[in-house]
C-alpha cells in the first residue's frame, strides 16, 4: 500500500538551543547537524541567522556541508531578517527561508499592529522571501490562540504571496489533540490554495500533549512535523522527534504514514544532544530514556525471558540499542571497550578511544564492574573539544563535624601552576571558593545538580552546573566516583566554556527580540 510521507523538520539547533543553558558551540552545532543529515531528517532548521554572528556563521557552515537535508533558517517578518537569513542558507543545495509573525491578539499587541497592518506586512515579507528562495515556510506564531477567521485570512495571504509550507504553531502548548486535528482540517477545507501547499505542525509540551497534538494534526492532513531530539526546547520543550517517528513506525496499522528516518541512529544522536546541551534525558523518557527498555519486576523479567514481545512493543535494536550485554571490568581491553561503545550507539574515533580508555581503566580500578551508564558518563566528559585554559591538578578537602570545611586546590591556569586553601559551608562550597580565589570571576551559579550514575557506594556521580555572566549562559558536566572532584571538574568545565564565549566577544549571545521586528 502506498503511504503518504510525513516530512520531519528538526529544530534542535534553533528552538531546542533556545532552552536556557542549552547553547552549543560552533563545532557542536556542525556535529549535530551532520548527525541529523545522516539519519535522514528532511529539513534542518539550523538557527536564527540575525540573532548573532555566531548563529549566522553556524547556519552558513551547515548549509555548505549538508548532503541530504534541506537547510532552513528562521527570520522574523522584517526585510533585514529575511535578507540575513538568505545570506546564510543560500549556500545549501536545497535552502529554505522560514519567516514568522505572531497573529493572536496577545502577539499582535506587541508590535501594535492592526489586523490590516499585519496582513500587509505578511504579504510584503513572504513575497520578499519568495523572490529570494523558491522554498518558503511561513508561520502564524500562536496560531492556536488566533481568531479562526483571521487565521484563514492570513494563511490565504501567505499562500498567495508564495509560501510553499504553512506551519501552524501551538507556541505555548495550549491546544489538545482534538483541537489540533480540527484546526488543520478546517484550514485545509476553508483556505483557497490549501491543497497546493504543505501544512506543518509545531507543538510545545507545556501540558504534556506535544506528541499527541502532532500526530492528531498528521491524521487531519498535516504532512510535516516540527520536532527536536529529546524534546529539547523552551519551557517544557518541543515535540520529541524520537516519539513521533517511533509512534508512526510501531503503530503504522492505525497511522499509515512513513518517514525517511533511520531509527537505528536515534540513541546515538539522543546521547550526543544530551551531552552538548547539558540537558540529561529523564530515566523514564519514552524511546531514549535509561529505563525505556529496562525490566526489573520479576513478572516482567519472566515474560521477557520467554518472549520479549510480552513487555516490549518495539525492539531495542530499532532505535540503536543492542539486545545483549557485555560486562566490562579492569581486565577488559580496548577492543572490548570499543565494541561495547559501538554497541551502545557511540561512534568512537581512535584518538577519542585512547582518551576514554585511560579514564575507563582508572574507573575500573575503583569499581567492581563498569556499567553502561558509567560509560555514558565517561563519553559525556570526553567529547568537549574546547581548549582547557583551566585545569585541576590536585584537590584535597578536609571535613569535620565542627567548623568550616577546608579545600586545598592546585590548578593550572594558562600553563602556570597556582595553589590556594579556602573554607566554605561544606566541601563543595569550599572547593568552589578555592576555584574562584585562583580564577576570580563574576559568573553566577544558576544550577548545581548531582546524579548517581549507577547504584552502590562506588557509583559515579555526574555533576551538572549552569553559570551566567552578562547574559552568557554556559553549562559544565563531569563524572567521578568522588562527588566533590566531579563538582570541581564540572565547575571548571563551565568556566572554560565561559572563557570561549568571552573571547568571541558575546557573538553567541541572543541579541534580538520579537519586539525589534517593529
Amino acid at each position: 500500500m502506498t503511504q503518504d510521507k510525513v516530512v520531519i523538520f528538526d529544530t534542535t539547533l534553533r528552538d531546542g538551543e533556545q532552552s536556557p543553558g542549552a547553547t552549543m558551540t560552533h563545532a557542536e552545532k556542525l556535529e549535530i547537524a551532520g548527525l541529523l543529515d545522516d539519519m535522514g531528517v528532511d529539513i534542518i532548521e539550523a538557527g536564527f541567522p540575525i540573532a548573532s554572528e555566531g548563529d549566522f556563521n553556524a547556519v552558513s557552515e551547515i548549509a555548505k556541508n549538508a548532503t541530504n537535508s534541506v537547510i532552513c533558517g528562521l527570520a522574523r517578518a522584517q526585510l533585514p531578517d529575511i535578507d540575513r537569513c538568505w545570506e546564510a542558507v543560500k549556500h545549501a543545495e536545497r535552502p529554505r527561508i522560514h519567516t514568522f509573525i505572531g497573529t493572536s491578539p496577545l502577539h499582535r499587541a506587541i508590535p501594535n499592529l492592526t489586523q490590516d497592518e499585519m496582513a500587509e506586512r505578511i504579504e510584503q515579507t513572504v513575497t520578499h522571501a519568495r523572490n529570494l528562495c523558491d522554498n518558503v515556510q511561513w508561520s502564524p506564531m500562536d496560531a492556536t490562540r488566533t481568531e479562526l477567521d483571521y487565521l484563514y485570512r492570513v494563511v490565504e495571504i501567505a499562500i498567495k504571496a508564495g509560501a510553499t509550507t504553512i506551519n501552524i504553531p501551538d507556541t505555548v502548548g495550549y491546544t489538545a489533540p482534538r483541537e489540533s486535528a480540527d484546526l488543520i482540517a478546517k484550514l485545509i477545507e476553508n483556505v483557497p490554495g490549501a491543497d497546493e501547499i504543505v501544512f506543518a505542525t509545531h507543538c510545545h509540551n507545556d501540558l504534556g500533549m506535544a506528541t499527541a497534538n502532532s500526530l492528531a494534526a498528521v491524521e487531519a492532513g498535516a504532512r510535516q512535523i516540527e520536532c527536536t531530539i529529546n524534546g529539547l526546547g523552551e519551557r517544557a520543550g518541543n515535540t520529541a522527534l524520537e516519539e513521533v517517528v517511533m509512534a508512526l513506525k510501531v503503530r503504522n496499522d492505525i497511522m499509515p504514514f512513513q518517514t525517511g528516518i533511520d531509527t537505528r541512529k536515534i540513541m546515538n544522536i539522543s546521547r550526543r544532544v544530551a551531552t552538548v546541551s547539558g540537558f540529561p534525558v529523564q530515566f523514564n523518557k519514552a524511546i531514549v530514556g535509561k529505563n525505556a527498555f529496562a525490566h526489573e519486576s520479576g513478572i516482567h523479567q519472566d515474560g521477557m525471558l520467554k518472549n520479549a514481545e510480552t513487555f516490549e512493543i518495539m525492539r531495542p535494536e530499532d532505535v540503536g540499542l543492542a539486545g545483549t550485554s557485555l560486562p566490562l571490568g579492569k581486565h577488559s581491553g580496548r577492543a572490548a571497550l570499543r565494541a561495547k561503545l559501538e554497541e551502545m550507539g557511540f561512534d568512537v574515533g581512535d584518538n577519542q578511544l585512547k582518551d576514554v580508555f585511560v579514564r575507563f581503566k582508572d574507573l575500573a580500578d575503583r569499581k567492581k564492574e563498569v556499567f553502561d551508564d558509567d560509560l555514558i558518563a565517561l563519553m559525556r566528559t570526553s567529547t568537549d573539544t574546547e581548549d582547557e585554559r583551566l585545569k585541576i591538578e590536585k584537590l584535597a578537602v578536609r571535613c569535620g563535624t565542627e567548623g568550616p570545611q577546608v579545600a586545598d586546590l592546585v590548578m593550572d591556569i594558562d600553563g602556570t601552576r597556582h595553589m590556594t586553601t579556602q573554607t566554605g559551608d561544606g566541601p563543595v562550597d569550599a572547593t568552589f571558593n578555592a576555584v574562584k580565589a585562583l580564577f576570580p570571576h563574576e559568573a553566577r551559579l544558576q544550577l548545581y545538580q548531582v546524579h548517581a550514575v549507577t547504584e552502590g557506594t562506588d557509583a559515579q556521580a555526574t555533576v551538572s552546573v549552569r553559570m551566567e555572566e552578562d547574559g552568557r549562559i554556559v553549562t559544565g558536566q563531569s563524572a567521578d566516583t568522588d562527588t566533590v572532584v566531579a563538582s570541581a571538574k564540572a565547575y571548571v568545565h563551565a568556566l572554560n566554556r565561559l572563557l570561549v564565549r568571552r573571547e568571541k566577544g558575546g557573538s553567541d549571545k541572543r541579541e534580538v527580540s520579537y519586539k525589534d521586528a517593529t
